[in-house]
């Protein structure tokens, strides 16, 4: 029999220790956010419907972010044991600069739209962090304000070739005298995707006003505050013009781009060329020869041609056929955990990129809400690495990652063709 006893004031007390409550809701929200996908959770509550979906959605039946997500959900570790990972680092080099953690902030348009410190609050994490962050010609923050914001970070600048040549140009002089030494051009937006949330929203800028615009103005009153007292909303590099993303493409981007502007642009440009939305192997080893230093594998977040390949899949054929060439390879689209990214490092890339992760958070908290994001990923990638038996962002391996085609664990190794 188990015997009983009268229980003690001794033995009670440990069991009554009470959380002293804070005014501060919302940083406590912040703080107890474990993974990017509560951050998601507090950005559904903060801002309007138009602009959660925004950030969220991507083209026509959002098949291929769909799929993305799920060739990283269906990466299957190989850890080693008996490692000693009591010192581990996520460091790496990018482009020749140190960078603390192995991703950084990737172009993004709207961004004020997500909270009205924009543009300034993801550089200023970036440059807290010792990251690169990456500005879109569509930022709503100009090069200038961006680069006083963050004198110290690494900033890169997104391009977007206009059918006005001159226009671009005059854009890509001004990013090199504001100190921008790495340019990304983007080359997967012939046209606009489709993204049918943002149709069904009648997401413009400004924002346009109808019967929906005002039932969200009532469930996020400080939403609207911030945005109508503070700076009136525009794309800072275009002239201030107005309407959908999609609208703006079709007007303004150049579809007639071949490899021919990408060699005028190489002479043009002084510093590091970055080409981003490369999506076959072929268009790889053609941007290389035609002498950009590194490629962003990305089907730009599933948000242009709907089912285009996985940035993940394609990355292992890539990286051999570039083997040589000193060109770096990068990769975006999909990733919400510190895992993935440790996925991605393992099957051949140099480094990653956070669209979605990082404007979750920006939609959550502003600068705070960034700060906790990159917070998650880096101590996920860290625990992971660990959990591993790898000390190093170098020490990764194919060898570490397998694929699981299917969810009846018929296994493929990343170094076979899939």
């Amino acid at each position: 029999m188990t015997s009983r006893r009268f229980p003690t004031w001794s033995g009670i007390r440990p069991f009554l220790q009470f959380q002293r409550p804070s005014l501060r809701r919302h940083q406590v929200a912040l703080d107890r956010a474990c993974t990017i996908r509560d951050l998601r959770s507090i950005a559904d509550k903060r801002v309007p419907r138009m602009v959660f979906d925004y950030v969220d959605g991507a083209a026509e039946q959002e098949i291929g972010i769909s799929r993305a997500r799920s060739t990283f959900q269906h990466v299957e570790f190989q850890p080693g044991v008996l490692r000693d990972v009591s010192a581990t680092s996520t460091s790496t080099t990018v482009g020749g600069h140190l960078s603390r953690v192995p991703f950084g902030i990737a172009p993004t348009g709207f961004t004020r739209l997500m909270h009205h410190d924009g543009e300034k609050a993801g550089v200023r994490a970036a440059e807290k962090h010792g990251m690169p962050f990456a500005l879109s010609t569509m930022g709503t923050l100009s090069l200038e304000e961006v680069r006083d914001a963050a004198p110290q970070a690494e900033r890169w600048f997104q391009l977007y070739l206009w059918r006005e040549r001159d226009k671009s140009m005059a854009l890509v002089d001004r990013a090199w005298k504001a100190g921008y030494r790495t340019l990304v051009v983007t080359v997967d937006t012939p046209v606009g995707g489709a993204r049918l949330r943002d149709i069904r929203n009648g997401m413009t800028i400004p924002p346009t006003l109808g019967a929906r615009t005002v039932s969200d103005i009532v469930r996020h009153p400080r939403w609207w505050v911030d945005l109508l007292t503070t700076e009136p909303l525009s794309f800072a590099s275009l002239d201030s013009r107005a309407g959908s993303v999609a609208q703006l493409v079709n007007e303004m981007f150049d579809p007639t781009l071949t490899f021919a502007d990408l060699d005028w642009l190489r002479a043009e440009w002084q510093g590091r060329l970055v080409v981003k939305g490369v999506q076959t192997v072929d268009d790889a080893r053609t941007c290389v020869e035609h002498g950009v230093d590194a490629l962003i594998l990305s089907n730009h977040g599933g948000r242009q041609l709907d089912r285009a390949p996985v940035p993940l899949r394609l990355l292992p054929h890539v990286k051999r056929a570039l083997a040589g060439t000193g060109a770096e390879i990068y990769l975006d689209t999909g990733i919400l955990t510190g895992g993935d990214i440790v996925a991605a490092l393992a099957l051949g890339a140099d480094f990653t990129f956070v669209g979605r992760a990082y404007l979750y958070g920006l939609m959550a908290g502003g600068q705070r809400g960034v700060e906790r994001a990159i917070a998650i990923l880096s101590e996920e990638i860290e625990r992971t690495m660990q959990l591993m038996g790898v000390r190093s962002i170098s020490e990764l391996t194919p060898d570490h990652v397998r694929i699981l085609d299917n969810v009846n664990d018929t296994r493929t190794n990343s170094s076979v063709k899939h």
